[in-house]
């Protein structure tokens, strides 16, 4: 029932940005915190940044902070993370996550590489 769709992945030089998007269904998205995930080979997945509904506290791990940002709109049930200043250490597979399902998308690749 719940689903998440992530897209936007792609290759993409080192000091590029590239958004990526998350759409949700299954849930009441409008009053639900929302995450970011990365997993790179080898690593334990990461939290990278969680936003909450309408207040827009958004929080970030101190390897992205300043560099990505998390945004939402909820009229589209969609979640951002515009990540800019990309560094090749930024290559994985990212996922969004609802904190409170267990569910998981299929995650988009970005591979940073010149």
């Amino acid at each position: 029932q719940v689903q998440l769709v992530e897209s936007g992945g792609g290759l993409v030089q080192p000091g590029g940005s590239l958004r990526l998007s998350c759409a949700a269904s299954g849930f009441t998205f409008s009053t639900s915190i929302m995450q970011w995930y990365r997993q790179a080979l080898g690593k334990e997945r990461e939290l990278v940044a969680t936003i909450n509904n309408a207040a827009g506290s958004t929080i970030y791990s101190g390897s992205v902070k300043g560099r990505f940002i998390i945004s939402r709109d909820n009229a589209k049930n969609t979640v951002y993370l515009q990540m800019n200043s990309l560094k090749p250490e930024d290559t994985a597979v990212y996922y969004c996550k609802n904190p409170f399902f267990a569910e998981w998308g299929q995650g988009t690749q970005v591979t940073v590489s010149s």
